[in-house]
């Protein structure tokens, strides 16, 4: 017998100017970073911001090199940074936002940007609140960012020596 699996996620829809001020300070933040995006080939900006439990911003932008795939995707700037400079303060809630105008629902994080926000997201054991936005369009919120990635290659749990 074949027995059907499906898996589904949830986002909230939001105007800007009815998220709560966390929400849009760390906003803001995305969108500012998004304003040092190097994007000579892409000519797509993209920001990324994440708020740790302390309440410290941490922001990046992508960065691209000639020496394709040398570049780094926004989240992955952030994220890393972030574990980098902090590495006891957990992420409690990110940001990704470009200047595009094209509608949020075709923006979102590549694959390899979702495997480390999982990844990051399973490390801590708490979810990681997760909002997406392109030029002023309205603000696409996620409770965690597990969802966005539902079939994801986990490493058995291990020690550190």
């Amino acid at each position: 017998m074949i027995q059907r699996i499906e898996r589904s996620f949830h986002l909230e829809e939001w105007r800007a100017d009815e998220l709560p001020p966390s929400d849009l300070e760390l906003l803001q933040s995305a969108h500012n970073a998004c304003q040092s995006a190097y994007s000579p080939y892409s000519k797509f900006n993209v920001g990324s911001s994440v708020r740790l439990a302390s309440g410290t911003i941490v922001a990046g932008s992508n960065q691209e090199n000639s020496a394709y795939p040398s570049g780094l995707c926004a989240e992955r700037v952030a994220f890393f940074a972030a574990g980098a400079q902090h590495p006891d303060d957990p992420i409690v809630a990110a940001a990704v936002v470009t200047d595009s105008t094209m509608p949020v629902l075709d923006f979102s994080p590549c694959g390899g940007c979702r495997q480390v926000m999982l990844e990051t997201e399973d490390r801590q054991g708490a979810p990681i609140r997760f909002l997406m936005q392109t030029g002023a369009s309205n603000v696409l919120v996620s409770a965690n960012v597990s969802q966005f990635l539902p079939l994801s290659f986990k490493l058995p749990a291990h020690r550190n020596p």
